[in-house]
């Protein structure tokens, strides 16, 4: 069996507005896989992307505990946070995140300036990445030169440019028509099976489930539903 990267014991969040407590997750497990695309489902407001943001360090739960790549991410400092997220995790969104300013290359560069990978290095990994991704060609253009679903395989390739053994993706597709859609869900799928990644991303799309290694269901913060779609071939 293999080992899980991303562990979730009974984490529960609240927030508060006024008098009024919201409780958007409540007491939830669950063990995420490396190597597959694990898919995150549920209504509007069913609490997929605060469970995203608990798992991946951008938000701390109020209760429970996540293991991450065997930290116990929630005991570690702010900064200890940061620098794991840093090291360890990319992330894509469903707004695509580009520097309006920058080239596709520079967009993807910008993450391992903060990893201290700089000129022809930097240079060299971001044009592997947007090889990649089908964009080699395109490296040059910026974002306004390109269709959405390029951005979208430009923020792919930026999350990857630094190798991230977690890839987290919040509503990935939602900007994108249905072809781009399932052009960047397998990419995600893909980038699993070869790296051996652990791609976690959450989505209200049904049609993306079919693509998923593994399906689970969120209704009003709790875990209704686990399961392998039919066509899933993975085996631990």
């Amino acid at each position: 069996m293999t080992a899980p990267t991303l562990c979730a014991s009974a984490i529960s969040k609240a927030f508060t507005t006024g008098k009024i407590t919201n409780q958007v997750i409540q007491e939830s497990t669950l063990e995420i896989l490396p190597a597959e695309l694990t898919l995150v489902v549920g209504p509007s407001g069913s609490g997929k992307s605060t469970m995203l943001s608990m798992l991946s360090g951008l938000l701390r739960p109020d209760a429970g505990r996540v293991l991450a790549l065997g930290e116990d991410l929630w005991s570690l400092s702010e900064a200890e946070v940061d620098r794991f997220r840093l090291q360890h995790c990319g992330f894509v969104f469903q707004g695509f995140n580009l520097f309006g300013a920058l080239t596709a290359s520079e967009n993807v560069i910008l993450p391992m300036q903060y990893l201290g990978v700089h000129g022809a290095e930097a240079r060299a990994l971001a044009q592997a990445a947007l090889d990649e991704v089908g964009l080699g060609p395109r490296s040059h253009l910026r974002p306004m030169e390109l269709s959405g679903g390029e951005k979208q395989r430009v923020a792919i390739a930026r999350a990857l440019v630094k190798a991230p053994r977690l890839l987290f993706a919040d509503e990935p597709t939602s900007a994108l028509d249905s072809t781009n859609g399932a052009i960047v869900v397998e990419l995600l799928k893909r980038i699993a099976r070869e790296h051996g990644t652990t791609v976690l991303g959450v989505t209200h799309d049904p049609r993306l489930l079919s693509h998923a290694d593994r399906v689970i269901q969120l209704e009003d913060g709790r875990i209704t539903r686990d399961e392998r779609p039919i066509n899933s071939n993975v085996t631990h």
